[in-house]
């Protein structure tokens, strides 16, 4: 015969330190996978916004125009 349970009491379980610990623990791991990546893709990034500037001639010397 099956036994007839009342809704309040058929949780599996209850939430507790345990699974708040678990839930802090992978929030804090992700939070240090993320500070890992931005400091290696800061580390990887290639400088593309260098800008060149036209260097003047040795003070001896004139430009030569063509």
């Amino acid at each position: 015969m099956t036994k007839i349970v009342p809704e309040n009491k058929a949780r599996q379980g209850h939430w507790g330190w345990h699974a708040l610990r678990i839930l802090i623990a992978g929030l804090l791991l992700a939070f240090i996978a993320w500070g890992a990546v931005e400091i290696y893709g800061e580390l990887i990034k290639s400088p593309t916004t260098q800008q060149t500037v036209p260097q003047a001639p040795p003070s001896g010397q004139k430009p030569a125009n063509g």
